[in-house]
């Protein structure tokens, strides 16, 4: 596509007023934006009334339109357009599919088979353990791995991926220009090694909240299956999997402790009818992801069920910790050691990344 071409496809998507609705009802009238713009204003107030189709004229977007193009001229980014043949034919099935997508890194993972594994910023230990456990089987199996580039979950599974010498899709928020939060920028650089960090906002955009839901529906559209790992019940997560049931993707979640809000969301989506899973293998069983069947069990590479000496007693503490949250009472209670017996072994096991400490004096093992 030439500089031409691509900066009408650019003046398209920055007439402020003029969002993907309607830029696809403007696109299937009269076809590529060079017609869009040597249409008749009359004709064009049909489709998207007077006020709008005098700014398709008169709207001035030739500096962000320069900045986007030079940008675009630099290794390592690309422009997308509905009409390339490389646009991800998934976004295609969509009714909402972006206009136009800024990629950085490489396009031709946008087309490859993936899962979308998202879920909480406030994740626990355990449940961000589980997300790269989960990411690096399935990354290892050939499958792309694609989330949101935000803390926690997100984080977990790009990670995770990484670690695998996989291939790692992040959909962000912003403008391709900015990344967020601040806190994953050597994570977003690791990405743009071996994956690629897409978006459908123009370059320049900041952090908005009404940006997330949208962000969303490319982070499901994209994969062939979304698998939501920890999620309250007002989780962003769970508005991606509704969006990938309405898509028709595959949505499965992992159960947690009942006691825990981050696993609400997810028993939630259990009982709506998301697959339970447990290991990758139950996500590899679906039809969907037929001929990845490849793949190591997230179990293989977790921390094995007892600690890594043959001190009896961690054995014992581990066992009495189970999988929830315990306070140092309630380990008292179970064990019969003493405050002073149960800090040795805790601090051990702690320093060995067996458990975590979390506010409110409590523990929670991360195997």
């Amino acid at each position: 596509m030439s500089s031409h071409e691509l900066a009408d496809w650019l003046r398209l998507t920055l007439i402020p007023g003029i969002g993907g609705e309607r830029q696809r009802r403007l696109l299937k009238a009269f076809g590529l934006p060079e017609a869009i713009f040597a249409a008749r204003q009359s004709a064009l107030a049909e489709l998207i009334g007077d006020k709008l189709a005098r700014a398709l004229h008169d709207h001035d977007a030739s500096e962000a339109i320069a900045a986007t193009l030079a940008w675009a001229e630099q290794p390592g980014n690309t422009l997308l357009t509905l009409a390339d043949a490389d646009y991800p034919p998934r976004l295609l099935e969509l009714p909402d599919p972006p206009t136009l997508l800024y990629v950085k890194g490489d396009t031709s993972l946008l087309n490859r088979p993936g899962l979308a594994i998202v879920g909480a910023r406030s994740a626990t230990p355990q449940g961000e353990s589980n997300a790269a456990a989960f990411a690096e089987a399935l990354a290892r199996s050939g499958l792309n791995i694609i989330s949101g580039l935000a803390l926690g979950i997100d984080a977990a599974a790009h990670a995770g991926a990484l670690d695998a010498d996989g291939a790692t899709i992040a959909v962000i928020g912003t403008g391709a220009d900015r990344m967020y939060p601040a806190r994953n920028q050597a994570l977003a650089r690791r990405i743009l090694e071996r994956g690629a960090i897409v978006t459908e906002f123009p370059l320049g955009t900041q952090v908005a909240a009404h940006n997330f839901p949208r962000r969303n529906r490319i982070i499901s559209g994209l994969a062939q299956g979304v698998l939501v790992v920890e999620a309250a019940l007002n989780s962003g997560s769970l508005i991606t999997a509704r969006l990938a049931t309405e898509q028709g993707r595959e949505v499965f979640a992992i159960p947690g402790s009942i006691h825990s809000p981050q696993s609400k969301g997810c028993h939630r989506l259990i009982r709506d009818g998301a697959k339970l899973v447990e290991t990758a293998e139950d996500i590899l069983e679906e039809a969907v992801f037929s001929g990845y069947a490849n793949v190591i069990s997230p179990a293989a590479d977790a921390p094995t069920d007892t600690a890594p000496d043959s001190d009896r007693s961690s054995d014992d503490l581990l066992a009495a910790l189970g999988h929830d949250p315990v306070s140092l009472d309630t380990l008292a209670a179970r064990t019969g050691l003493t405050a002073d017996a149960l800090y040795a072994i805790l601090l051990s096991l702690e320093l060995d990344g067996h458990l975590a400490r979390l506010p409110g004096g409590r523990f929670q093992r991360r195997i």
